[in-house]
């Protein structure tokens, strides 16, 4: 918490609130405070995105290049027994490369782009499909992160959890004062996630990595949570 206000028959004036409290106005018979609510859950989901670039003398060339290494990026997702349609891509954009160094900026050739993401439940095949796109050479680096599928009813909790500390408080501060907390006048609520990223590496050494973990790295540690915060602004009438 980072402090509470009693505001009995005295208004507060604006200039006691730190600049980045909400603007709220004084009133009297009303307590104000503030909270910070958590909720915390081991992820459900790994998230890995990487993109697919390549580069060819004609737009034409390169636009077959890059289909080339998507059909491999839905053959090591078939061989892991994933469904292709549980990746999502982006559109295949086509731009010229141009050299800079030549006074006539001359296009030397065309690259083609696009992102991949898929979405996985059985944490087991993280590693082998990482370790499989890179020795696909589709990737120069591959990004992994861990979150929560329903990130929002993980807020939810996260709120709960900072309203409750929050009326705790004024309840608390009312009995202190001899007053009986009232209703809820006003409240604002902002919310933070804190995904376990993996930071991006470049493709061959994820494989290498892969190749070289012994199995179930994991064991008998303690797993790494997704946390969610939320923070409370609240003003209660006071009774």
């Amino acid at each position: 918490m980072k402090s509470t206000f009693v505001l009995l028959t005295i208004l507060l004036a604006a200039a006691a609130f730190a600049q980045d409290h909400p603007t709220v106005t004084a009133q009297s018979n009303t307590v104000y405070v503030e909270a910070d609510g958590k909720f915390e859950s081991t992820p459900d989901t790994a998230l890995i995105q990487f993109s697919i670039s390549v580069q060819d003398d004609t737009s034409q060339a390169a636009f077959q290049h890059a289909s080339k290494n998507v059909e491999q990026v839905r053959q090591v997702l078939r061989d892991n027994t994933i469904e292709p349609k549980a990746a999502s891509i982006g559109f295949l954009s086509v731009q010229p490369v141009i050299d800079w160094k030549n006074a006539k900026q001359k296009v030397i050739g065309y690259r083609v782009t696009t992102n991949v993401t898929l979405k996985l439940k059985d944490f087991s095949k993280v590693g082998p499909i990482t370790q499989q796109l890179a020795d696909a050479n589709v990737s120069e680096t591959q990004t992994l992160s861990y979150t929560l599928e329903n990130i929002d009813e993980a807020k939810n909790k996260a709120v709960e959890d900072a309203y409750r500390r929050a009326h705790n408080s004024a309840e608390t501060i009312a009995h202190a004062s001899g007053r009986t907390l009232g209703d809820l006048s006003y409240a604002s609520v902002d919310t933070f996630e804190n995904p376990r990223i993996v930071a991006p590496m470049m493709a061959h050494r994820m494989s290498a990595m892969a190749t070289a973990a012994p199995p179930a790295p994991t064991e008998e540690f303690t797993p790494q949570t997704v946390n969610v915060t939320a923070h409370v602004n609240a003003l209660f009438n006071l009774k």
